[in-house]
Formats: structure tokens, sequence, C-alpha cells
């Protein structure tokens, strides 16, 4: 049987309308079919599709974006899933377009570094296929064997290299795709520069709400010739904090600088065996990449700054399986946490790299306001931090204490001089945040720019960007905790 609340005439029409253009088991409606699709990484808020389709191709997913802005039906596009803010929540009487079918690899030219992919291909695959060339595809989040170039894009997705190699944005060269009407869209160019505006950067991040993805050039590095990690342990956080800022300061920029607290660390040496110092009450992992001379000079220099920073050990990876390990462990710290945890939530924020011991003791302080334990990982190279909010969903109130921490987290940020997100996205999360870090005339120009590409709003609707009237309900233009949005979606 179908959702019950999906409105059955409404799904039968637009299901008909489809059917006409798409084989039939590329269309979704049974309940039991569309219910993986209910959330992504944020699975605290639920929502069925009124159906889900499939398209193998871009003509396919024209095909359905024209037919359901004919029939004004909102449209939410989908990767694999993998997004940590509700980007790709469905709407209950829209279409949920998935991108899985589409994942070849085009073409990968290794002399001009560029490989050109389809959305459904995995971060991973793309490093995979053009290793033997030497090559690799240098944006690593942690959900690299699972996610899509597609969703990277829409959140311009990170990693624990992206101090050094950048985000997504700054190693995707071109990227094609299509309007809410079927309008084919080009930005960027595999040339060195591309006239006109730079719209690929407004694309890359803009989470599905201004064209579908279809296609994506991405830029090819070297793989070094060899690369080494230090952990060093500390025996205080704000110690930590400050060993960041340091190496930063003596100009290094490592290929990797990684944080966790000693709540994650013991987490993830459970899960991941990683050989991780139990006693240390914070871990950084410090990489440097390149020829052999390179590296260890680097590596020198670290473990001096890591040293006149109080580091109270220091280990150096002997060998490749050894850094992989190190890695391992630290990319391990999503599912280890879900490992002791009935819940998580994982938060996601930036803020300048000299106040991370100021932001671990406010967590601290969360915790014990709201009785919830929050084990803390961090890109510390660039102040991306990601703590880890457990609650048990079956406990009344924990869900709903676990939302004011996070508002907290993410409006303390703002007062630190960051910002709500660096690589997960705003989606429907944080969308009243951004009414404390935004202004009312900077989010009527965010909203302009959505209705130059989408005037009817059909594409993934209700993320990103609030209105007025969902600022002035959760406390306008000032700092405030307040709830997530949709309030009315199903729980768990």
């Amino acid at each position: 049987m179908g959702d019950p609340g999906v409105n059955i005439e409404r799904q039968a029409q637009v299901r008909a309308r489809l059917a006409a253009l798409l084989p039939a088991e590329s269309i979704l409606f049974e309940r039991e079919d569309t219910r993986p699709y209910e959330c992504d990484g944020l699975s605290a808020y639920r929502q069925q599709p009124m159906l889900v389709v499939l398209p193998a191709n871009e003509d396919e997913v024209r095909a359905v974006l024209v037919a359901c802005h004919d029939m004004r039906v909102p449209v939410v596009p989908r990767g694999a899933g993998t997004g940590l803010s509700g980007g790709a929540l469905p709407m209950g009487d829209g279409v949920l377009l998935s991108l899985a079918r589409m994942k070849k690899i085009l073409s990968l030219d290794p002399a001009a570094r560029m490989a050109r992919v389809q959305p459904g291909v995995r971060n991973l695959a793309i490093s995979e296929a053009a290793a033997p060339y030497g090559l690799y595809y240098a944006p690593d989040p942690s959900s690299q064997i699972a996610c899509t170039i597609g969703g990277n894009v829409a959140e311009n997705s990170g990693g624990v290299h992206c101090l050094k190699y950048g985000l997504t944005v700054h190693n995707v060269a071109r990227v094609r795709g299509l309007t809410i009407a079927g309008e084919v869209v080009e930005f960027g160019s595999e040339a060195l520069d591309a006239a006109g505006y730079d719209l690929l950067a407004l694309m890359i991040g803009s989470e599905g709400m201004l064209a579908v993805v279809t296609e994506v050039s991405v830029r090819l590095v070297p793989k070094p010739e060899t690369a080494r990690c230090i952990m060093a342990s500390f025996d205080d956080v704000e110690r930590a904090g400050d060993a960041v800022a340091g190496i930063i300061a003596a100009g290094i920029i490592p290929a990797g600088l990684e944080m966790m607290d000693q709540a994650a660390t013991r987490a993830v040496e459970a899960f991941a065996h990683a050989g991780y110092d139990l006693e240390a009450k914070a871990l950084l992992l410090c990489e440097a990449d390149g020829n052999p001379e390179e590296v260890a000079g680097e590596i020198a220099r670290m473990s001096e700054v890591l040293q006149r920073q109080g580091a109270t050990a220091i280990r150096v990876s002997r060998s490749e399986a050894e850094r992989l390990l190190f890695w391992a462990g630290r990319k391990a710290a999503f599912p280890a946490v879900g490992r002791i945890s009935p819940d998580y939530y994982c938060m996601d924020g930036t803020i300048p790299r000299k106040r991370l011991g100021e932001m671990l003791r406010f967590i601290a302080a969360m915790e014990a306001k709201y009785g919830l334990r929050c084990p803390n990982v961090f890109h510390a190279g660039d102040g991306n931090l990601h703590p880890l909010i457990l609650f048990d969903a079956n406990v009344p109130d924990e869900l709903h204490r676990t939302e004011q921490f996070a508002a907290e987290v993410l409006e303390k940020c703002i007062a630190l001089g960051g910002t709500i997100t660096g690589e997960h996205g705003v989606g429907i999360e944080k969308i009243n945040q951004m009414c404390v870090q935004f202004s009312a005339s900077e989010l009527a120009l965010m909203r302009g720019v959505k209705a130059a590409f989408d005037p009817d709003g059909l594409l993934n609707p209700a993320k990103n960007i609030p209105t007025l009237h969902r600022c002035a309900e959760h406390g306008g233009m000032h700092v405030r905790a307040g709830r997530l949005a949709h309030p009315e979606l199903p729980r768990f």
C-alpha cells in the first residue's frame, strides 16, 4: 500500500505523468520502497516522499524536471544520502530525485589531470580510477567510500586533508546541470579560466537549490611520493588547540591537521584499534607529504613546535600501513561513537583556530547544562569542529535537549567570529541559525539568487535560506537558542 500520509489522487496523477517518461522500475511509490529515502544522515527528522524516481541519464533527469515544473511538484535531489544536515530530506508532497544510477566515469585524462564524471560516482572511486596514473582526487570526506561527487558539490565537502588541498570548490573545474525547468546550465570550464561571473563557486555548496548536477569535471593531483603522520598527545585540550595555532603560525601547512578529545579517542580506539594514547586529554594528527626530504624536514619542524607547545608524547608513523591506521581511526569517529550511544547528533561549525580551547570549555559547560555527553573531533587546521552529542531518542526530552545544545554551540561559533557550517551545509538543521548569522537584507539577496534559478521555489524547497517570517518566529536577527526547522516532522 502507499503511504497513508500521501495524497493518493495527487500521487496517482504525478505517477502517471512520470510513467510515460521513465521505465516502471525507475519509479518507486509503495511505502516499503520509499522508506529508505525518508532521511539522509540527519536521521532525527524523517519524511517519506510522495514518489522516488531513479533516472539513468541526463535526458531522463530533464524529463522528470520538466514534468514536475509543469505540475508544480517540489523536487528534492539526492546522492548517496550521507549528508548530515537534512539537505536531502524529502517533501511529503514531492518527488525525491535520486541520482544514484548515474555513476559512470565518462573520461579520465591523465595528461590534463582531469576526470569527467556523473554525479552518482563515489568520491573514492575517482581516486581508484586515477591510481594507475599516479593521480588521485584530493577531497576525502570521512564518508568517501559511499558519498557521491554530486552530493560533494551540493555541500562543498571537505575532509581530513582539506587544509592543504582544499574543499570541493578548490578541486572542481566545471559543473553541468539542469534547472527545475529543464534548462541546461554549465558553470566553470576545464580551461584555466571561464568567461563571465564565477557562477561555479555559487553552484558548489548551493545544496541542490539552484540546479540538479548531471556532470562534474574534477581536478586530479599527483600522489605524493611519501607521507608520514605525527600522533601527538596532550594533557590539556587547550594546549592542543594552541599547538594547532602554533603550527600554522610557524608557516607550516600540513597535509592534514586533526584533533580529537579524550572521549572521542577512547570511543575510536575500541572500534578501530589505531594505537591511540588513551590517557591523553587530546590527540593531534599532523601529516606531511611530498618527497622524502620535504617530509623529513616538515616532520622535524612540526615536532619541534609540538614539543614547545607542551606535547606529552610524539609518535611518528614508521610505515605506510601505520600512517593509514592513524587516519583510519580518525575517519571511523562517527561509526565508533554509534557503538557507545543509541543515537548521536553530529554537528558542524567553524571558528578561528585560536579559539578552539575556548570552544571546548563552552561545550563542556553545555554537557553539564543539558546532561548529555559530547565527544569532539576537529578538522583543527581550519577550525572546523564536529561535536558529537550523544542521546537516546527513547528517553523523553533528550532529543529536544540535544537540539538546544546544538543551537547554543552553533551560535557560539558565530559569537567567536566563525560560521555555522564548514562542510555539512545548512539544510534544515541550521536554518534557524541563518537568522542569527545573516541580516534581513543579506537573506533577501540569497532569496533573490534562488529566485533567479527557480522562481517558483520548487527545487529543494524549505532548505538553507529561511524566510523573514521564520526568522521572526524564531527570535529574529539576534543570538538565541532554538529548535530545528520542521518540528512537525516524524521523529524516529
